[in-house]
């Protein structure tokens, strides 16, 4: 998710008329070059790779969203999405309505709220109860921000580990969201390494953002491999060529993210969701947006 998101805590190819062209081409920009430096060992991969279900990040379409929640939904599940993510704000979880309501407006138009990032510092026993009681199945973190020594680092994972007891008491899962700032090297380690080693399996699950990944200069599939099945939730987000700013995505399919390569691997290592997002719109609206980036996630399916 966005950088500056923190008040709320906080595949290489061309879409085409008829038709998705997928090379096995994944980089074009300097940051993601470093990515391919060290392989990790190989694993076994499915043949052929078939997204049946995706989801949208509903932050994607944030200014269209707080002007009209359900209508925006309708839109949603008429492009064909068939799951969202919610994200929280000053309206809440539930955008002032109330949990069962939202999730019987999300029913009587076939969408699924698989799960919401939220802010984990007030009030989030509420919430994880709240959210167990109309079904979903993750709790996210979106931003904790980089952190100035390690022992902030460690309480960091310390209060990760707290939240996913807060939620499997409630039945639910708990999931933190990564941005860029965890792969940059601070005091000899690499920060989402030392999130990844010191969060419990059983209690912390982790939402791969592709994009964030790659932005700070790793490799999504190393990752997913070297943690095989701590990453249940992906951004699928694709990146601008040709430019060194953070804030560069772009429509599924026109920047240098190598999807094709990248979800088979996530798919056999254990990831569940496969959630679109995007930040920045070239020529487009957002809602255009979010039905381009449909089709793109349906030719996936075929």
């Amino acid at each position: 998710m966005k950088n500056n998101r923190r008040k709320f805590v906080q595949v290489a190819g061309t879409l085409a008329a008829g038709g998705l062209l997928l090379p096995a081409i994944g980089c074009n920009a300097d940051k993601t070059k470093k990515a391919t430096t060290n392989p990790a060992p190989t694993v076994k991969t499915p043949e052929v790779f078939k997204l049946d279900k995706f989801g949208i990040q509903l932050y994607s379409l944030k200014d269209d969203f707080d002007k009209d929640p359900k209508g925006v939904l309708k839109q949603v599940s008429d492009f064909g999405y068939q799951q969202v993510e919610g994200y929280e704000m000053k309206r809440g979880l539930w955008w002032d309505m109330t949990p069962t309501d939202f999730k019987s407006y999300l029913d009587d138009i076939n969408l699924d709220m698989v799960s919401s990032h939220c802010d984990i510092h007030n009030d989030f026993e509420r919430k994880a109860d709240e959210a167990a009681q109309v079904g979903l199945e993750y709790l996210v973190c979106p931003w904790i921000g980089p952190q100035k020594t390690l022992e902030a680092w460690k309480e960091v994972t310390d209060k990760f580990n707290k939240c996913g007891q807060i939620c499997k008491n409630a039945g639910i899962k708990f999931a933190y969201h990564n941005h860029a700032y965890s792969f940059k090297a601070f005091s000899g380690m690499i920060p989402h390494d030392f999130i990844m080693e010191n969060t419990n399996p059983d209690l912390v699950d982790h939402e791969m953002d592709i994009y964030w990944v790659v932005t700070g200069g790793a490799d999504p599939k190393e990752y997913l491999k070297k943690y095989s099945n701590r990453f249940k939730l992906c951004h699928i987000k694709d990146r601008m060529a040709d430019t060194e700013e953070d804030m560069a995505s772009t429509n599924l399919g026109t920047g240098i993210i190598d999807f094709a390569s990248i979800l088979p691997v996530a798919a056999a290592n254990g990831m569940k969701y496969y959630i679109a997002e995007q930040e920045r719109y070239e020529g487009t609206t957002a809602l255009e947006s979010a039905a381009l980036n449909a089709k793109y996630l349906m030719a996936l399916g075929e």
